[in-house]
């Protein structure tokens, strides 16, 4: 190996949406960034459906641009369809999702990548992680080069020992038509790292001229989009159409006849799968008394008529896919672009992190993405975001960047899984958040952007337009306790359910001449008509603080608490909890455990510590 002239701060394996959002997160804190990637013309690649949010998906992206990040304006320049998820139900569960022109969407990542100061991007496969003295040193790359940094990021996705399935036949890939990446898991199980398997999928692609549209229900875009970022004003593109289509008992019949030569069946593939989101095999069997499955078609571009048929994720052989696709209404002469198939690879279960995403084995060495068992491209963006910050931030002597819970569903996500660990490949949901009241995607600025500019991801551009934002939302706050009308004041007319900004702002010309924009309008609006709701839930909250405020000493010793049970002590000692509140949280701890620990902590020997 020889060593390559340039020193980084960071380097980031893999340039997937975790390895995007981690080295231009810590390219944004000042940190010189090495992005290396298997295949440049593969950046940001949407691996399977072509869309970006969805419910609670659609926060996490909010926060991601909350903080800087780049996911919301790549999907706000490139979406060919918006919808706001929910809008009949509260605004907690309210989600923005948008169909993506995928090679629009990768080539606008891609360049911006490139522009990026401080960030190199470099077609290379890395083959080892270097550590000296317990810390990430750099890594080993099969061209000869050895990279070197004081800190590593590794986002692999679905590439460590990659395992394609179509049918009988397997082939080694991370994705279809691309290598894996054979030596980065034998690496990390050499420094001592537990690795497992998941297992994902796509669905077949068709070409949309075969399709039958007449006979399909037309799912179309809002007639006003909703944009993900703070920073798009609007989006007046012309939006394409999804139809809706549907398996039937013949689908169904054609699919059982063959589960005989389905991989998921014959014990081909052994790996855990998304419980959420099943293969067409899964749902027939375990949802046998179904008579239909719905069916989401999604054109993959303004410039391609391959569309992709969401809900048939398969392995099944290619025949099996040729008759079920051709068994259901409007799709009787669709052609298959691609096959479906199903992918095994290596991930880390993530209680071997810290909440800063940071290995506790190995110091700067951090894990972000499908590596930590997690799935979607939205969940993989936060963590690299994270991740990213947190390496260049503890190489500049900045304190950690964790979200608490109640803070962002970014916070969620990552207690969720340094806590619990993962079972099956972990998703998003809503029900996932205690306080998804005030945890909303309209918000994720308020709650956020001030966090994340302390710690330097926020450019001033951004910065300066949230504080006249806020400044615009505090004036109008102020405005409507002081102005009357038949008896009420503006404040007491929007409380009412009947009134919105636009029925306030013609009964009162002194709101009207506010002249506040949406996005601040909208936030005195849910904040006016919600008070007693959120004062609640901010009480919780406080509750909360309390308990993660009472620390647990790194490397606390939890044998020498005798009267905690064995299994707590196991599962705390696995995971090591910062905090009581975290302690809590770790599957198999008991509230007595929990009062246990607190005692103990108060003891003048609570300080001993093991090392490790």
């Amino acid at each position: 190996m020889t060593t390559y002239e340039t020193h980084y701060d960071v380097i980031v394996v893999g340039a997937g949406h975790a390895g995007c959002e981690a080295a231009l997160a810590a390219a944004r804190m000042g940190a010189r960034v090495l992005l290396t990637t298997m295949q440049c013309d593969s950046v940001a690649q949407m691996s399977c459906n072509p869309a970006i949010g969805g419910v609670a998906k659609g926060h996490l992206v909010r926060e991601i641009d909350a903080m800087g990040g780049a996911m919301a304006r790549a999907i706000d320049a490139t979406g060919i369809q918006f919808r706001l998820l929910n809008t009949r139900k509260g605004p907690a569960v309210r989600s923005p999702r948008a169909q993506a022109d995928k090679k629009a969407y990768q080539q606008w990542m891609k360049r911006t990548v490139e522009e990026a100061p401080g960030v190199t991007l470099r077609q290379d496969v890395v083959e080892e992680i270097v550590v000296e003295d317990g810390r990430a040193r750099g890594v080993r790359a099969k061209s000869g080069w050895e990279y070197r940094g004081d800190a590593v990021v590794i986002t692999t996705g679905t590439f460590m020992k990659g395992l394609i399935h179509i049918g009988e036949r397997k082939q080694t890939g991370g994705r279809a038509g691309e290598p894996t990446a054979e030596n980065i898991s034998d690496s990390l199980r050499a420094l001592g790292f537990r690795v497992e398997r998941f297992k994902t999928g796509t669905p077949p692609r068709l070409n949309g001229r075969t399709i039958d549209t007449a006979r399909l229900k037309l799912q179309p875009g809002d007639a006003e989009p909703v944009p993900f970022s703070f920073d798009t004003s609007r989006i007046d593109r012309e939006q394409i159409p999804c139809w809706l289509a549907w398996t039937n008992p013949r689908t169904h019949e054609i699919l059982r006849a063959n589960l005989h030569r389905a991989p998921l069946h014959t014990g081909q593939i052994e790996a855990v799968g998304p419980r959420y989101c099943p293969s067409i095999e899964t749902k027939i069997t375990r949802f046998a008394e179904k008579e239909r499955h719905q069916l989401f078609l999604e054109p993959e571009g303004r410039h391609t008529l391959e569309v992709y048929v969401n809900g048939v994720s398969t392995s099944f052989p290619p025949d099996v896919q040729e008759a079920m696709i051709r068994s259901i209404e409007g799709l009787e002469t669709a052609e298959i672009m691609r096959y479906g198939y199903a992918v095994e690879y290596d991930y880390v279960p993530p209680t071997q992190l810290r909440p800063t995403l940071e290995t506790k084995r190995v110091e700067n060495l951090y894990f972000a993405g499908q590596i930590n068992g997690t799935s979607g491209y939205e969940e993989a963006g936060m963590q690299g975001l994270l991740a990213g910050a947190n390496a260049a931030g503890k190489l500049r002597g900045r304190p950690p960047f964790v979200p608490l819970r109640s803070e962002a569903y970014g916070g969620v996500l990552v207690d969720d899984l340094v806590t619990q660990g993962v079972r099956e490949p972990y998703r998003m949901f809503t029900s996932r958040a205690e306080h998804r009241l005030i945890l909303r995607a309209d918000n994720a600025d308020r709650r956020l952007t001030r966090l994340a500019r302390a710690q330097g991801l926020v450019p001033e551009a951004r910065w300066r337009a949230f504080l006249d934002k806020e400044a615009a939302i505090g004036a109008a706050l102020a405005v409507l306790p002081a102005r009357f009308r038949e008896g009420h004041s503006a404040l007491q007319w929007l409380r009412r359910p009947e009134v919105g900004w636009r029925e306030l702002s013609e009964a009162f010309p002194e709101v009207a001449a506010l002249a506040l924009a949406p996005q601040a309008a909208e936030q005195v609006q849910l904040e006016v008509k919600y008070e007693g709701y959120i004062a609640r839930e901010l009480a919780a909250v406080e509750r909360f603080r309390k308990m993660e405020s009472r620390r647990i000493p790194e490397g606390f010793d939890f044998e020498t608490v005798h009267q905690l049970r064995s299994e707590a002590r196991e599962r705390l000692a696995e995971v090591r909890p910062a905090t009581l509140g975290q302690a809590s949280r770790v599957p198999g701890v008991r509230p007595a455990d929990v009062s246990l620990l607190v005692i103990a902590l108060e003891r003048p020997q609570a300080g001993k510590v093991t090392a490790g």
